[in-house]
């Protein structure tokens, strides 16, 4: 990751700047993503392995079934939750909402990770906000911040309660997800200052809280942000796409260029690559390069 603070001449066409201004934007969770993100919220911590054996029969099943055959996790995990109770629901619950997030099933997801919070032993705060941050990134994902927004509340309550650190981070950094979509950005600010008080060494935190500032045009606190985040993930396409993007806004466009560039260079065949490829198409290249002269045949009939 190349991160420079050369003042270079800025020649953006005013129309990318815009688009830019407003464009990427890792605070919000779309469909297309979101499955990504609700499956890497599986309650691992210790807490659910305090009343249940997660490599129980049924459970191995269920959770094997979800790559190759997300359906029939979805069957088995509905027939098995209403046949139970107490903890064997809690985890039928819980494989129905990650075989929901494969198939796309939102609504599906939400009810049932809502459920497995709602039925786990109240002394455990940790599977509870797990699940409860599971269930409102189940609501981002179908587009839904408002209804996204007290279940998220409710799991940073948990987390707090829990004195987990990390929980609380990812609690107020999904928090702010949520914030950032409903308008509110000064208190989704306020979250993601919490989320990299409490998990300083997670670039995350980092990106998004600089994308954060970036979009409320406080370019110099974001670019300082996003340098953070590049020294703790050096080759997150990510941070290179929001360098870029801060750079140019800041009238810094070879550097701009140099970020985008790095993206392409360390991840050729990524989707953050493909991006890094078309702003460096619309920016074209530096004023004081040249065009490729003719070769002798060009421009011949």
């Amino acid at each position: 990751m190349i991160f420079t603070s050369s003042l270079l001449a800025y020649s953006l066409a005013p129309t990318l700047a815009l688009s830019l201004q407003v464009g990427p934007n890792p605070t919000s969770i779309s469909q297309s993503d979101g499955h990504t993100e609700l499956r890497d919220r599986q309650p691992r911590e210790s807490g659910i392995d305090a009343f249940s054996d997660p490599s129980s029969e049924w459970l191995a099943q269920c959770l094997a079934r979800l790559s190759d055959d997300a359906s029939r996790a979805h069957t088995m995990a509905q027939i098995r939750r209403n046949a139970t109770s107490g903890s064997e629901r809690v985890l039928a619950n819980h494989c129905l909402g990650l075989a929901a997030t494969e198939l796309g099933l939102w609504e599906d997801a939400i009810v049932a990770f809502g459920a497995a919070r709602d039925e786990s032993p109240t002394d455990e705060l940790r599977v509870r906000a797990r699940f409860g941050t599971m269930a409102g990134n189940g609501a981002m994902a179908a587009g839904d911040a408002a209804r996204a927004l007290p279940i998220l509340q409710q799991a940073k309550s948990d987390a707090q309660r829990s004195a987990s650190a990390p929980l609380q981070a990812i609690a107020a950094s999904d928090l702010a997800r949520a914030l950032v979509s409903l308008g509110m950005n000064d208190q989704a600010l306020i979250e993601l200052d919490d989320a990299t008080r409490l998990m300083p060494d997670a670039s995350e935190g980092w990106l998004l809280k600089a994308t954060l500032l970036r979009r409320l045009d406080r370019l110099e606190e974001a670019q300082t942000t996003i340098e953070l985040a590049g020294v703790l993930a050096p080759q997150d396409g990510q941070i290179g796409l929001e360098a870029g993007v801060i750079a140019v806004l800041s009238g810094r466009e070879n550097a701009a260029r140099q970020s985008w560039q790095s993206v392409i260079d360390t991840q050729p065949d990524s989707m953050a690559a493909q991006t890094a490829r078309e702003y460096l198409a619309q920016i074209g290249p530096p004023q004081d390069q040249e065009p490729a002269p003719l070769s002798n045949t060009e421009g011949v009939e």
